[in-house]
């Protein structure tokens, strides 16, 4: 166990310092700024992307870079900027790699910002039999698989897509830790729906109007990544609105709504967005969810801050109605508190937030 780690959780942002001071975690370059967040590191594109002709993972055994040779179809330079194609797959090498000690893994997730342009991105390992979990005592180099899936993009080395949190033991909080939790001070506005996590529905109802929503275009410009606050958000989104409180979800559209309930994450916790149950509909909840401690806490947050669901439908139309659950957030607990707290200390896009698009377009 690390000399600064004092019990089980995730660990935060100056053990996440201790770990790379230790060789723990290793980079091309230094940390830039902000990229060590409260519970996570946000991970850099390197310097090339390869073209794959499918998803894969490395499996036991294996490498990435052997599988590269197997799938890729060619190579593209990321250090002037490129376009990843919509409907395409790449591997990107991360600028991070690892040489995790026993007792701590790792868990990676899509950043807020990239699962709000529905950007498919999921870490992958050598040896590796799953996306996104990184076993103890894993040695090598990351890479991010980036699938397009709404818009191309354009991006260059040093972007963060996704980002990475570690953990010593398991210290997931029960219902009945949740239920405590909520009595002494509320994790949620309204009724909180415990059950295997603290759960959250769709808002169709808004409070002003009736703006419940937006749905990706099929055939639009290229996003540029690196452009905050740029893009009109009506040559890339259509609006959903409705009187009715429900929607009907299309067949391979993607859709930003937003949860009915305020969460808050408190400053000794953090906390994963997750699937509610696969069989109460034909959609996902894309749950590029990462909940840093202090997330809706405090001045900062207010009362709360609502989450985004990105959601997209499967085999047949669906209809969405207001109050549906859709989704659960799990709290973990913190191995120790973070030196610096989401919104208040951290300056972030998307505390209390509402219906929000990603950074990128005007508001």
């Amino acid at each position: 166990m690390p000399a600064d780690q004092t019990q089980p959780g995730v660990l935060p942002d100056h053990a996440i310092h201790a770990m790379a001071a230790r060789g723990e975690i290793l980079t091309d370059l230094p940390f830039a700024d902000t990229q060590v967040q409260p519970a996570s590191l946000d991970l850099r594109l390197g310097t090339v992307a390869y073209r794959v002709r499918a998803s894969f993972l490395s499996g036991e055994g294996r490498s990435v870079a052997d599988r590269l040779e197997e799938f890729t179809m060619h190579e593209v330079d990321l250090t002037k900027g490129a376009v990843l194609e919509k409907g395409c797959v790449y591997v990107v090498p991360l600028m991070e790699s690892l040489a995790l000690p026993p007792g701590i893994t790792a868990v990676a997730n899509a950043k807020s910002s990239t699962g709000r342009l529905d950007l498919l991105t999921r870490a992958i390992t050598d040896n590796g039999v799953e996306f996104d979990r990184i076993a103890e005592g894993y040695k090598g180099p990351l890479y991010a698989e980036i699938c397009p899936r709404s818009f191309s993009v354009l991006v260059r080395p040093g972007m963060r897509l996704n980002q990475i949190r570690f953990r010593s033991g398991q210290a997931v909080l029960s219902d009945a830790d949740l239920r405590a939790r909520h009595a002494e001070a509320p994790l949620v506005s309204g009724k909180a729906v415990i059950d295997d996590g603290l759960g959250f529905s769709v808002d169709l109802r808004p409070a002003a109007g009736n703006l419940v929503g937006y749905r990706a275009k099929p055939h639009t410009g290229v996003i540029d990544l690196d452009l905050i606050g740029h893009y009109d958000p009506a040559e890339f989104w259509e609006k959903i609105e409705t009187d009715e409180g429900r929607i009907i979800l299309d067949p391979g559209a993607f859709y930003i709504l937003v949860s009915q309930e305020a969460v808050t994450i408190p400053p000794d916790c953090a906390a994963e967005m997750a699937p509610y149950l696969a069989m109460v509909g034909e959609f996902r909840v894309h749950y590029a969810g990462f909940f840093d401690p202090g997330f809706g806490y405090g001045p900062a947050g207010g009362a709360g801050a609502r989450g985004v669901l990105e959601v997209r439908c499967h085999e047949a139309p669906f209809v969405l109605e207001h109050g549906q659950v859709v989704g659960r957030l799990v709290y973990e607990r913190m191995a120790a508190l973070p030196e610096v707290l989401y919104g208040s200390d951290l300056a972030s896009n998307y505390q209390g937030q509402g219906l929000k698009l990603s950074k990128h377009f005007k508001m």
